[in-house]
């Protein structure tokens, strides 16, 4: 039986231990900053339980990534754990895993078939309806502390491949239409900087080259945020007098809000989510029941919080 198993459920999780087993694991790319703290948690956990892993770097590539989860398969690994490229390529991925019927976990990025997935496959993430609607409702908040009661306002997307993108972007609509917004958001343009600080500065420069007068910024990652406000700046932009709001709560964006920079961003326990992935996956590969969708809650990081979290990524 399929179950779903809340914040909760990552105690127990975390609470398995393991001896001499062998997960393999293939990140989407290692040229990511919230990826790398992810990354570096599964490694730390592994070392801390006499876990062996072996992380491959898909480098973004979906043939790629498939190929090292059959090399994995092939190697004779105990698990395997993914952090797909494209989440809308995961089918093959838990096809080829069913048939050697070797367990599989993916981590951070919710698979199209999270609904279907085989008995010895799982999943573990936060829960991306509370990311883009916890920092939506924030920016609104800040906007209407400057006085505002209408506000214009860019939005910065993921890779549209990207189940959290997807997600992200739809929280930030789905908070104006449900009146969530304490002022009249209007979103001038919305366009993909692909999870990228460059791409998100080229963006954000050629949205400043139009001349069109806006408010804030709210970017589906923290990355892209710092991107935008890189390009505010160099354009000589007040920040104070513009709200920008970011989703990861990485130590570059800590920095950012610390300089007065970044007003928001949406704490992701990239590091919880690596071990929550790695335990699940020694616990399928002994045979044991493990639920299907483990979340851990986001939080709002904000200047007045921000203490709580500089120590946690």
């Amino acid at each position: 039986m399929k179950k779903t198993l809340l914040a909760a459920g990552l105690v127990a999780l975390m609470g398995t231990t393991a001896m001499a087993q062998n997960v393999g694991v293939s990140m989407a790319k290692f040229d990511d900053n919230f990826l790398t703290v992810l990354r570096n948690g599964i490694q730390a956990h592994a070392d801390a339980s006499g876990i062996s892993v072996q992380i491959e770097d898909a480098g973004n590539d979906v043939a790629k990534q498939l190929d090292q989860i059959n090399n994995f398969i092939a190697s004779g690994v105990d698990a395997i754990v993914v952090n797909p490229v494209d989440t809308s390529a995961t089918q093959a991925m838990s096809d080829a895993a069913a048939a050697a019927n070797v367990p599989l976990v993916y981590v951070n990025r919710q698979p199209i078939n999270v609904d279907s997935l085989p008995d010895n496959q799982a999943f573990v993430a936060s829960n991306e309806e509370e990311s883009g609607t916890l920092e939506t409702i924030e920016v609104c908040r800040l906007l209407k502390e400057q006085g505002k009661t209408e506000a214009n306002v860019y939005v910065m997307m993921g890779e549209l491949s990207n189940q959290a993108a997807v997600q992200r972007t739809k929280d930030i609509h789905d908070v104006i239409a449900a009146g969530k917004c304490e002022v009249k958001l209007n979103i001038i343009d919305e366009q993909t900087a692909n999870w990228s600080r460059d791409e998100a500065q080229s963006l954000m420069t050629n949205w400043l080259s139009t001349g069109t007068a806006f408010d804030g910024v709210i970017a589906n990652n923290d990355e892209m945020a710092i991107g935008a406000i890189q390009a505010m700046k160099a354009a000589g932009l007040d920040m104070k007098t513009i709200v920008v709001g970011g989703v990861d709560a990485t130590q570059d964006a800590l920095a950012a809000m610390q300089a007065g920079d970044l007003d928001v961003t949406v704490f992701q326990n990239a590091a919880g989510q690596g071990q929550g992935s790695l335990d699940a996956a020694v616990k399928l590969s002994k045979g044991e029941a493990v639920d299907q969708k483990v979340y851990i809650p986001f939080e709002l990081v904000t200047p007045a919080n921000i203490g709580d979290y500089l120590a946690k990524n």
